[in-house]
């Protein structure tokens, strides 16, 4: 697995900036080198400037994605009604998906309480998705991290984490809504290139923590994950600040 390499901007708008360029220019090279890139996408606050921030350089850029042959999963997703605005997928379509020519049939959101019963039936049901369609590997992974230092719905200190599969159900988990469906540690790091996205004060200690030599997965879940060929950490400088 590859080590970290970090890359801090000075404000969350600087970051998102900077990823969204990033990904723009690794999906198309991808592409040139005729691949169709699978790529994960996260929710919250960084993740929905980074989607705007996609639509506005598909629309100015001299750099060329077809959005229409790229693949979409998520790394996790809240156990809700699809039109909740807890849904990372609602976020996505509303700021990235629906404003660029996307193919419907390449986005494979997760699960919601109209279309599985139970956040363990959406699960299974994820997993095989991911089996039948899946590349193996993500070209772009990208993850935000919780101030406890949790990366998708896998939390500090929840069985969840040493589970081998793709995708698993996550009740009570500490931050509301409870039920959640989340990729596995083993599906996360079945990824070329993961990046993490963190912006703010409130995830410095936790960045610190996941970061630092010989922390255990158990106390910081974001540091039980790294891509295949390549880890960054795209911080912003309050995210930054105690390292």
């Amino acid at each position: 697995m590859s080590e970290p390499r970090i890359e801090v901007h000075e404000t969350p708008e600087d970051l998102a900036t900077a990823v969204a360029g990033e990904l723009l220019a690794r999906v198309a090279d991808a592409q040139s080198a005729g691949h169709v890139p699978h790529l994960g996408l996260t929710g919250g606050t960084i993740a929905d400037r980074i989607h705007r921030e996609l639509t506005r350089l598909t629309e100015e850029s001299e750099v060329e994605a077809d959005w229409s042959r790229v693949v979409f999963w998520w790394g996790d997703e809240r156990f809700v009604e699809p039109a909740s605005p807890d849904r990372n997928e609602r976020q996505a379509r509303e700021s990235f998906l629906d404003q660029v020519d996307v193919d419907p049939a390449n986005v494979h959101p997760m699960p919601s309480t109209e279309t599985a019963d139970s956040a363990e039936e959406g699960a299974a049901a994820y997993g095989e998705e991911m089996r039948a369609h899946g590349s193996g590997a993500f070209e772009v992974l990208m993850l935000g991290v919780g101030p406890d230092a949790h990366v998708a719905s896998l939390f500090p200190g929840y069985p969840q984490l040493d589970v081998d599969d793709i995708a698993l159900a996550v009740h009570d988990s500490p931050k509301p809504p409870p039920d959640r469906i989340t990729l596995t540690l083993p599906c996360l790091n079945r990824s070329k290139a993961v990046w993490f996205v963190v912006s703010g004060a409130d995830k410095a200690d936790a960045v610190a923590l996941a970061l630092a030599e010989g922390t255990d997965v158990h106390d910081a879940p974001a540091a039980g994950v790294s891509g295949q060929d390549e880890t960054i950490w795209f911080l912003d400088r309050a995210a930054a600040s105690k390292l």
